[in-house]
């Protein structure tokens, strides 16, 4: 059994956020238990609306051939990757009644450390 990975997402920029589905997408893909934990401004990359799409990086990031948010959102939840949005962080941040996408859930830091367990932590 390999050690599960939890992503703590506490950014709102694209390349965080791009880049922890990047790291949760190939994590699951070679077996791991995977939770991506969004906190505070990384709330917005569950948020239903999907803002960071619109980013000017998501242009340039297909014109080159690489997977956006879109697409490793789409793998993430096809990959089982568990997905959350801190409660807290969803209030400190003021979009409490946002819609999320399908399949986050809202909770809190204990959940996610609950999930993770003894495996590791990455933040970013």
């Amino acid at each position: 059994m390999s050690t599960s990975l939890g992503i703590l997402l506490i950014s709102g920029g694209h390349e965080r956020a791009h880049y922890a589905l990047v790291l949760a997408t190939g994590a699951a893909a070679v077996g791991r238990d995977v939770v991506l934990f969004a906190t505070n401004a990384g709330c917005r990359l569950f948020e239903a609306a999907r803002p960071l799409e619109a980013e000017p990086r998501e242009a340039a990031l297909a014109e080159r051939g690489v997977a956006g948010i879109g697409a490793l959102l789409a793998a993430a939840e096809e990959l089982g990757i568990r997905r959350i949005a801190c409660e807290a962080g969803l209030k400190a941040e003021g979009i409490g009644g946002v819609a999320l996408g399908r399949g986050v859930e809202v909770a809190g830091v204990v959940t996610f450390l609950g999930a993770v367990g003894s495996g590791q932590i990455v933040t970013l």
